[in-house]
């Protein structure tokens, strides 16, 4: 039985440290991951699939020039890497130190008779993924920088905050660029035109963020 848990452990990241999993939750193996550890590349096979548990996990492609186009960030209660085909379509990366269970994307037809609550959390992260790659491509295609920041800072409060109004960003400027498509010079030229502006507030020193006039930024996503 040890020997089978070793073997099993050594198919992921040294880094990943294993934690006992919680009473009654769906049988997944909990990693913690440091900042930028990979946690799969592009191209390796897909034999998992994961739940963030804390932190923020970033999926990307390297271009052929060596960009970097990030294509999502996973967030505490996201789940991620189900692919349709065999192979991991993006990398997928540590933004800061994160907490992840892995599942084995062979038991996911068991886990999801199991637990009803699992099926359901499983099918509602499918949607959003949808929903969120379609946003994704209309941001990029379609909205200006200062739309494109507006956008994703409503996402972030959203999906961060309790209070929808002031949140801590776990990832970098730089990671804001390589999402929306920008240069971080340009990320950094609005965020800091939102603070004159007074859409949001910016703490020196930090990465916290006060939404100080919501409707403006509304306007702006629309």
């Amino acid at each position: 039985m040890q020997v089978q848990a070793a073997t099993q452990m050594s198919r992921f990241p040294a880094a990943a440290l294993p934690l006992p999993p919680k009473a009654g939750a769906p049988v997944g193996t909990q990693m913690a991951l440091r900042k930028g550890k990979e946690l799969f590349a592009e191209g390796d096979e897909a034999e998992h699939f994961y739940k963030v548990v804390s932190g923020a996990i970033r999926s990307y492609k390297l271009l052929s020039d060596g960009r970097r186009q990030i294509d999502a960030f996973h967030l505490a209660g996201d789940i991620f890497g189900l692919e349709a085909g065999a192979e991991h379509r993006f990398s997928a990366e540590a933004v800061a130190s994160a907490l992840v269970i892995a599942y084995r994307r062979s038991r996911l037809p068991a886990l999801i008779a199991e637990d009803s609550q699992f099926r359901d959390q499983v099918m509602s992260a499918m949607l959003r993924s949808l929903e969120r790659a379609q946003d994704h491509m209309l941001l990029l295609g379609r909205k200006t920088a200062q739309e494109k920041v507006a956008t994703f800072l409503l996402d972030m409060a959203e999906r961060i905050s309790d209070d929808d109004e002031h949140f801590d960003l776990p990832m970098l400027r730089n990671d804001i660029a390589d999402h929306l498509g920008l240069t971080i010079e340009t990320v950094s030229r609005t965020l800091n035109q939102f603070d004159r502006d007074g859409l949001i507030r910016l703490p020196a020193a930090s990465r916290s963020v006060m939404l100080r006039n919501r409707a403006a930024l509304e306007r702006l996503n629309a």
